[in-house]
């Protein structure tokens, strides 16, 4: 049996700092983890933290101008032994990365190299870590896209980012994510930009590669629909901390904490009148007040009270496993949303390869 958790991060922070410049903390002491085979998702408004959670979390955070403090214990290769992602030397993270720890970013176009091409880009991974050379490198390299569901591999191959869509170009960085079978893959919002049906796509393809290979995801992302279908543990983000942890169906069956609710309320509802108007979280992220003063939700939320200033509320949880920041937390016969009114992830509706 596993020693615990293969990730387990432990009050992680992350400041920003410049001089004469007031320090931008971006994350407040987020805690969470993973086990195998597992999906956790991060949720939340631009701005909240999710992204530069997960650059921390693989090394990629400038090294001046940025304070990382906390812990993200990993165990390499399964064993009971644990490292500290946020501690480990440059070399052993580029060890790690690509070969147990992989990251699927959000803009495919950018984060692929537009002047060389993808076969290129796919067999450097192949050649660092799996030691493949030449014609053997290119062979896995067409097996990968066309795993991924990339049709004609071997001419996608010789082609650049520009010629390929947006779907290939995400199915590509999955290819080179998955490439040397990592234990942990961090995914920051790899549905962005893309169309209904290529979404529900690229969502179908993680879901196969978590149960056919075991591995750890961590889904990034402001899309209740997307972690509504994929994730089985859910943290919601605000302001750099996390305001509500629950399991999937406890959150959306009883959401807590009234950002959450929030959240939820302002997705559109198929079933709806026309007429109905949306309701939206008044307010903008930037109304947030620093946690050392009171709940940073407090300027935006409807159930504000003054007992919310004074000081940073503490996680509590009233049921197994859900947990929330909130003095007045939303009643749940009110916040329950039925498994009707539930925000869903698009289900496929074209077999994978169609996205040309």
């Amino acid at each position: 049996m596993p020693a615990g958790p293969l990730l387990a991060v432990d009050d992680l922070s992350v400041t920003f700092t410049q001089r004469r410049r007031r320090d931008v903390k971006a994350v407040d002491g987020i805690s969470f983890s993973l086990d195998e085979g597992s999906v956790v998702g991060l949720v939340g408004e631009s701005g909240c933290g999710k992204s530069v959670t997960s650059l921390a979390l693989m090394g990629l955070l400038p090294s001046r101008g940025v304070r990382v403090a906390g812990r993200a214990g990993f165990r390499p290769g399964g064993g009971d032994t644990e490292a500290d992602l946020l501690s480990l030397p440059s070399r052993r993270m580029r060890d790690l990365r690509g070969r147990e720890l992989a990251m699927v970013f959000q803009d495919p176009l950018s984060s692929l190299n537009p002047v060389v091409p993808i076969g290129r880009q796919v067999t450097e991974i192949l050649v660092r870590h799996r030691g493949l050379k030449g014609g053997a490198a290119r062979s896995a390299a067409a097996d990968l896209l066309a795993r991924v569901g990339i049709p004609d591999p071997g001419r996608r191959l010789r082609e650049y980012p520009h010629e390929l869509s947006g779907g290939m170009r995400q199915r590509a960085l999955i290819a080179m994510a998955v490439a040397c079978r990592p234990r942990l893959m961090i995914a920051d919002e790899p549905t962005t930009a893309l169309d209904v049906t290529i979404q529900a796509q690229i969502l179908e393809l993680l879901k196969e590669l978590v149960t056919e290979e075991g591995t750890a995801l961590l889904m990034i992302t402001h899309d209740l629909g997307i972690v509504a279908g994929l994730c089985d543990e859910i943290n919601v983000l605000y302001a750099g901390r996390v305001v509500e942890s629950a399991q999937r169906h406890e959150l959306f069956r009883a959401p807590t904490h009234p950002y959450t609710a929030g959240l939820l309320a302002s997705i559109p509802r198929l079933h709806a009148s026309r007429d109905v108007p949306l309701t939206p979280i008044r307010g903008t992220v930037n109304d947030a007040i620093d946690w050392t003063d009171g709940c940073a939700f407090a300027p935006r939320c409807d159930n504000y009270a003054e007992d919310c200033l004074g000081g940073p509320p503490h996680m509590r949880g009233e049921r197994a496993g859900h947990r929330f920041r909130c003095v007045h937390p939303v009643r749940t016969d009110a916040a329950a949303v039925s498994a009707e009114q539930s925000p869903a992830a698009p289900e496929p509706s074209a077999p994978k390869g169609e996205d040309r």
